[in-house]
């Protein structure tokens, strides 16, 4: 059985690379690196398809040095420590430090990202680390600290065609087919500027036709990826479908096809932190101040995922899921900060009344700051009828309470406190 065409377009050289050319065309800062050969540790961060395992293994076929390759999804600290022992008993005089290369780094947690750390400070090792979220949160500082990052984009239109053409020119397979392609636009579009999803379209798209000359057009393609509803890419547009028929099922309290997106995205790979991110979202959004323990169950359900990893984390979403599509709903806080939002961009900064400063200095007392400040703790009921608001927008109001039991019951307790402001 053959390769995928992706494999077997892979490049094995910087000149057969396409794209990122701010970071490898002539006089960019990894080439000169490669061709000096000698790299530092750093992590690419970029969205799927755009080179990053590639340019990893361009290094190891370019600079000779050890080279060890480790993916997130399936290693452990064990496997991780296995690396490290390994290079220190290889680790000789004058010799260049073997690079430990980890596929999506952000899949590890923070004791496996710990368990780099000694050997990458002491130099044991230089990492190389692809990710497609940002480091700055997935990443542990103290790593991050001691690795550039390097950004990649996603392939333009000209890189797209590039590679188009490369596949029919030279991929031993399609090169020897009579292929004509009339239409780029949907080819293009689908792929959302992953090379390699590009790359299965056309694959997909030509061993599906059965005629002795093939011919693309937007119309086939569409056809043909809508006749293969499995196919699912987690960089590409189909990504951002289901993530939204997801969000839309637990706004519309359908727990059934909210759990059945939730099934599409596990099946098709979908980095389970991602789906995690967006229940936390969808729990304060949607679900609000209806049910406020939305947001504590979507958060511990995002702090155990990095805790039990997968498969057993499909159950975690998916109890978070069902318990978000069958809770109240109510998006009052979300329309407030909106408002808020939008009287601070029509009023700009307008200066915080006096009574409400902080006074630490002596100065500060003398200009009246704090100056007849009611605290609200030396009164009945822990409250005090005062303004805190710049008198400018003193009647504002941002929240407006809805219709459900939780709301209902905080805007009869304010009703108390306030009298006619509510």
């Amino acid at each position: 059985m053959s390769q995928p065409l992706a494999e077997r377009l892979r490049p094995k050289s910087l000149d057969e690379y396409i794209g990122q050319e701010h970071l490898v065309g002539q006089g960019a800062v990894l080439r000169k690196m490669i061709d000096s050969g000698r790299v530092p540790s750093f992590l690419l961060w970029g969205p799927p398809g755009v080179g990053k395992t590639t340019l990893a293994q361009i290094i190891a076929n370019t600079i000779d040095t050890p080279f060890y390759t480790l993916s997130a999804i399936n290693s452990g600290v064990k496997d991780v420590r296995e690396v490290i022992d390994t290079a220190k008993k290889n680790s000789f005089f004058n010799t260049k430090n073997p690079i430990l290369f980890i596929d999506e780094i952000h899949r590890f947690s923070k004791s496996q990202q710990d368990s780099l750390l000694g050997a990458v400070e002491t130099g044991t090792i230089t990492l190389i680390g692809a990710t497609t979220e940002n480091p700055s949160f997935e990443v542990i500082r103290p790593l991050l600290s001691r690795c550039q990052v390097y950004v990649l984009k996603s392939l333009e239109k000209k890189n797209l065609q590039s590679l188009l053409n490369r596949a029919l020119t030279t991929d031993i397979i399609l090169k020897e087919k009579d292929i004509e392609i009339k239409e780029t636009d949907a080819l293009f579009r689908f792929s959302g500027g992953d090379a390699r999803k590009l790359l299965n379209i056309l694959e997909l798209v030509v061993s599906a036709e059965t005629e002795e000359k093939i011919i693309i057009t937007d119309k086939i393609v569409t056809e043909r990826l809508q006749e293969n509803p499995a196919a699912y890419d987690k960089g590409g547009e189909m990504h951002y479908d289901i993530i939204s028929a997801f969000i839309k099922s637990i706004r519309g309290s359908d727990p059934d096809a909210a759990v059945y997106w939730l099934a599409r995205m596990v099946a098709g790979g979908e980095d389970p932190k991602f789906i995690a991110r967006r229940l936390v979202i969808s729990a304060a959004e949607d679900i609000g101040l209806a049910n406020p323990n939305a947001l504590l169950l979507a958060n511990a359900c995002f702090d155990a995922l990095q805790k039990i990893g997968w498969p057993e984390g499909r159950i975690i979403l998916a109890e978070t899921t069902v318990y978000l599509a069958t809770s109240p709903k109510s998006n009052s806080a979300y329309l407030s900060i909106d408002k808020a939002l939008a009287l601070v961009e029509q009023t700009g900064n307008l200066p915080v009344p006096l009574h409400l400063r902080n006074a630490p200095t002596k100065l500060m007392k003398e200009l009246d700051y704090g100056k007849d400040y009611k605290y609200a703790h030396d009164f009945d009921n822990n409250f005090v009828n005062q303004e805190y608001m710049p008198p400018e927008v003193k009647k504002a109001r941002f929240w407006e309470p809805q219709d459900n039991p939780a709301e209902n019951k905080t805007l009869e307790h304010l009703k108390k406190l306030w009298k006619d402001r509510y």
